[in-house]
């Protein structure tokens, strides 16, 4: 991956991590969800210190209830640790399968923007707003997404700082933060 920047998780290795080991960031945006982005982020760094590597093929071999076990340790690796577990070990299964193992795979030398996105969509526990913010992590943070990405990845592609692809500063997390909580403010107030 080229150089690039993600400060998400306030420790600059573990940013570095992020965007030099595809797998990791394939496992962080898979945690992003119910819990902050820094903690969710921060999880493939944890899960290599407490397995000694982040290695697909050894997280595949896992049983999911020894993955649980790694994630259950305490500090728990997120809120849901059981059932995030489970999908990390799809993942890591399917990662496998479908790229021998190299989550960076999943989009080196892709050139259509639809193919990358249905390659990321099929990601176990991606949906499709994950997916998008994914692939606009491919395309803003990491200039590697195919000509064209942006219409795939929308509304996730344009200038708004609403999601995690937003984040090259810490100022840029500060803004994606306060952009999230407008909106769940705003939810909120509709249905009261």
């Amino acid at each position: 991956m080229p150089t690039a920047t993600m400060p998400v998780t306030g420790d600059p290795a573990v940013d570095d991590f992020l965007v030099t080991d595809p797998l990791a960031l394939v496992i962080g945006m898979l945690l992003d969800q119910q819990v902050p982005m820094e903690w969710a982020f921060r999880g493939p760094a944890t899960l290599r210190d407490r397995l000694g590597r982040l290695d697909c093929a050894a997280i595949a071999a896992m049983s999911p209830e020894d993955l649980e076990a790694v994630f259950k340790e305490k500090p728990a690796l997120h809120r849901y640790p059981g059932s995030m577990a489970k999908r990390t070990h799809a993942l890591c299964v399917h990662v496998m399968e479908e790229y021998g193992g190299d989550a960076g795979a999943i989009w080196t030398g892709v050139k259509d923007p639809q193919v990358l996105f249905e390659r990321i969509r099929a990601l176990p526990g991606y949906g499709d707003e994950k997916a998008k913010i994914f692939l606009a992590i491919l395309g803003k943070r990491l200039q590697v997404a195919p000509k064209g990405w942006e219409e795939y990845a929308a509304p996730f592609s344009d200038d708004n700082p609403r999601s995690v692809a937003d984040i090259d500063s810490p100022e840029n997390l500060q803004r994606v933060r306060a952009w999230k909580q407008a909106q769940k403010a705003a939810k909120k107030s509709k249905s009261e």
